[in-house]
């Protein structure tokens, strides 16, 4: 499956983004999907995911830093996750990538569980 994401930018802290990853050819619903970020110099940092079809109702997760403030979302008419993000703070500032491998897998912070990968979307917080 190819993914692209979009929705990156210049935004200043307390303001919001939505993300979009677009899939192509396959329903992106059968994939678990995440969202990972690497800042300059840094690791890469997974951050949200969301459930694929097979295991039912779709279920969020996210890492402690983002709690309360990013959204995942799918629409699945539209192929597409979203990632909404507000409150965002100048420690948010990273390429954003999102990530997809079919099925489910307990595992999902692992980057290395994702066979498919988007291009990244820069988003810079600051003033």
């Amino acid at each position: 499956v190819q993914l692209q994401a979009s929705g990156g930018g210049l935004v200043q802290p307390g303001g919001s983004l939505r993300l979009s990853c677009a899939a192509s050819v396959i329903p992106l619903a059968y994939y678990a999907t995440g969202w990972f970020r690497q800042a300059p110099g840094k690791e890469r940092e997974w951050i949200s995911c969301i459930t694929s079809s097979d295991i039912g109702d779709f279920k969020t997760y996210y890492t402690d830093s983002v709690k309360g403030r990013f959204a995942i979302s799918r629409d699945n008419a539209k192929n597409t996750v979203y990632l909404q993000m507000n409150s965002l703070k100048p420690e948010d500032t990273a390429v954003y990538y999102c990530a997809a491998r079919l099925h489910w897998i307990v595992t999902y912070t692992y980057a290395t569980n994702y066979a498919n990968w988007g291009q990244g979307t820069q988003v810079t917080v600051s003033s």
